[in-house]
């Protein structure tokens, strides 16, 4: 599945779920899923994962070059502007979404990095991006955002990834999750209520057409599936 969506222009992002990676989690449970599917963020010239500052780069590179196409040379004074009109039109996409404001804040940040070629800044952006910021303050002294990544917002930054991705050329995002066995492993019965409420809040979204661009494929052992005492099927509304 994951080569046959990066054949078709998909980028695909892939986690193992494990005891230190859930859906949901107050220990830093989420985020490190979080982390993991940006990490592993693949498109079929880089399968390998790692792919985040490869995209960030050739969705500039690759409006610079539909403007020459347009007409304007490099050289051109109005250059400059044409490839921010563009850019910006990407960015506005995202910024009515949960957390859109920064995630597009953070976007033109990158962009005027790449420009200045600033590979601190690229960098510092990069990072927030993939989750790696402890404290709102690190974030705010490095990029001047209030804002990081947590556990409780972590698929909302999916979200905005897909659309995101759609916007800068791509057919959307896939994100596969596998080793669903260790959310049935969790000894605790509410922490596992808490992750299968996850699931359920990812399906309605898919479904009721509020995650554009996003595909969610979900794998694990037939028993974590139908066990009615602790596996999927003990929640309702998933069975």
């Amino acid at each position: 599945i994951r080569n046959h969506a990066m054949g078709r222009n998909f980028v695909v992002a892939d986690a193992d779920l494990s005891p230190e990676r859930r859906l949901q989690g107050t220990r830093g449970q989420g985020l490190a899923t979080y982390r993991e599917l940006i990490s592993n963020l693949s498109v079929k010239t880089r399968p390998e994962g790692g792919a985040l500052t490869l995209i960030l780069d050739r969705w500039i590179s690759n409006i610079q070059q539909e403007v020459v196409v347009a007409g304007t040379a490099p050289d051109d004074p109005a250059f400059a502007a044409l490839v921010e009109q563009r850019i910006h039109a990407v960015i506005s996409d995202v910024r009515d979404m949960v957390h859109g404001f920064d995630f597009a804040w953070l976007l033109s940040l990158y962009f005027r990095a790449y420009l200045d070629a600033d590979d601190e800044a690229k960098g510092n952006v990069v990072k927030w991006f993939r989750g790696e910021y402890r404290t709102k303050a690190e974030a705010r002294a490095e990029l001047g955002v209030t804002a990081i990544v947590t556990d409780d917002d972590w698929y909302d930054y999916i979200k905005l990834f897909a659309r995101f991705l759609r916007g800068a050329g791509y057919e959307g995002l896939v994100v596969l999750v596998d080793e669903l066995v260790n959310l049935y492993k969790i000894p605790h019965a509410v922490s596992r209520q808490y992750n299968y409420e996850k699931i359920l809040a990812m399906y309605n979204d898919t479904l009721q057409g509020k995650a554009s661009y996003l595909g969610i494929i979900m794998s694990g052992t037939p028993q974590c599936v139908d066990d009615r005492r602790r596996g999927l099927y003990s929640y309702e509304a998933l069975r």
